[in-house]
C-alpha cells in the first residue's frame, strides 16, 4: 500500500511539474508577443532602450531555461539557468563594482561546477 501511494505521489508531482511548465510556456509565448510589439513601437533614439531590450530578451531566455529545467530535471539545465540569471543581473546599467565582482565570481563558480560535476560526460 505504501509503495503504491509513493508511486502515485511521484506520478502526480511529475504531472504537476509538466502542467506548471506548460502554463509557464504559454506565458512565455504571450510575453514574447508583447515584447515584440513593445520593441516595434520603441523610440530607438535613447541608449537606455538597448538595455531594456537586453533585459527583456534575457528574461525570455530565463523563462525558457526554467521550462527546460522543469521538464528535463537535468543538473546541467539548472547551471545554465543560473548562468543566465547572473548574466541578466550583470548587464543592468546601474550595477555597482561590488555587484559586478560578485557576478563574475558566481559565473566562475558555475563554470567550475559544470567542469568538475560533469567532466565524465561527453
Amino acid at each position: 500500500m505504501d509503495k503504491r501511494f509513493h508511486h502515485w505521489g511521484e506520478l502526480g508531482i511529475t504531472w504537476l511539474e509538466y502542467l506548471i511548465a506548460a502554463i509557464l510556456f504559454l506565458c512565455l509565448v504571450g510575453f514574447t508577443l508583447g515584447m515584440a510589439i513593445s520593441i516595434w513601437e520603441m523610440n530607438w533614439q535613447h541608449t537606455g532602450r538597448f538595455y531594456e531590450i537586453i533585459s527583456h530578451i534575457l528574461m525570455l531566455v530565463i523563462g525558457v531555461e526554467l521550462v527546460r529545467t522543469l521538464v528535463l530535471h537535468n543538473p546541467e539545465a539548472i547551471l545554465e539557468l543560473l548562468a543566465f540569471v547572473v548574466a541578466r543581473k550583470t548587464l543592468k546599467p546601474d550595477v555597482t563594482v561590488m555587484e559586478i565582482l560578485l557576478s563574475v565570481l558566481a559565473f566562475i563558480a558555475l563554470l567550475a561546477a559544470r567542469k568538475y560535476l560533469f567532466c565524465n560526460r561527453s
